[in-house]
């Protein structure tokens, strides 16, 4: 499958050409989204707190392709009052309100994706596939703390794949992997990333967006890579639709069911 390289260097914020690059590709690639004044204040406390509350002590052989794929920890802004300083930092989130054409948006949650030196490859997937939510107005900021190249799992995308809505019911996994590419060549998207990003670049992308990242082929370099994910104001709680999305209910929204707004304290308004 060829890969085409993202040449266009959009702005900082959310301008025209980036905005109608997003609608026409469900993902944009925004230079020097936080400076390198925010990214040598943050960057520590973010490698720290992922560090100290990571979960993952299996040897790196015995991980399925999920668990090679990366090191994840979640909603450290929970945990750590340095980590919660970069997550609302409020210029990201009036990007994401931007690229989503609301007017506010609320966070989902943020996790630090670490791929680890030779770690394995992420497969296709669709994000939204795990979130309980009645809107597609949801968005993903992909955020490297270090200087990354191709060689060290550059996010992925499928061009206008998110005009497709939900693509099956799969969980990130071979057999998503093998779906999706079988799917990607059929429709014929153009598949996309990026040749380089610097610490405190930025993709951010659509729910349904589907990508994915090759390994990280350094043998002693981390990627390391801050998420966050937003949603728009005024979404509710939608119905889980497969076991994942009930896991997502208990963890990421606060106690709200079903019906209900998800407006939990867990889910706050970030761009005012």
């Amino acid at each position: 499958m060829k890969v085409h390289a993202i040449t266009d260097q959009h702005s900082s914020t959310a301008d025209t050409a980036a905005i109608e690059a997003f609608e026409r590709d469900g993902h944009v690639l925004l230079r020097s989204v936080a400076s390198a004044e925010e990214i040598a204040t943050y960057r520590p406390a973010i490698t720290a707190a992922a560090a100290k509350y990571s979960s993952e002590t299996r040897p790196f052989e015995d991980r399925d392709t999920y668990g090679k794929a990366f090191l994840q920890v979640t909603n450290l802004w929970t945990r750590d009052a340095a980590v919660r300083e970069f997550v609302f930092i409020s210029k990201f989130a009036r990007i994401a309100a931007a690229l989503l054409g609301v007017e506010r948006v609320r966070l989902y949650h943020d996790q630090a994706l670490f791929k680890e030196p030779n770690g394995g490859f992420t497969p296709w997937h669709q994000d939204q596939y795990y979130w309980p939510l009645d809107t597609d107005r949801t968005i993903t900021m992909w955020m490297p703390l270090v200087d990354i190249d191709d060689g060290m799992g550059m996010l992925t995308f499928a061009s206008g794949s998110h005009r497709s809505g939900p693509i099956g019911s799969l969980a990130i996994s071979d057999e998503s992997e093998a779906a999706y590419e079988k799917y990607i060549a059929e429709s014929g998207f153009t598949v996309a990333r990026a040749d380089s990003m610097k610490a405190g670049d930025a993709t951010f992308h659509l729910g349904w967006t589907i990508h994915s990242a090759p390994d990280n082929v350094s043998p002693n370099l981390t990627r390391e890579v801050m998420t966050i994910i937003y949603f728009a104001d005024g979404a509710r709680v939608a119905e889980p639709q497969n076991e994942n999305q009930a896991a997502d209910l208990a963890a990421w929204l606060g106690g709200r069911q079903p019906g209900e707004a998800a407006d939990s304290e867990l889910n706050p308004v970030l761009d005012r």
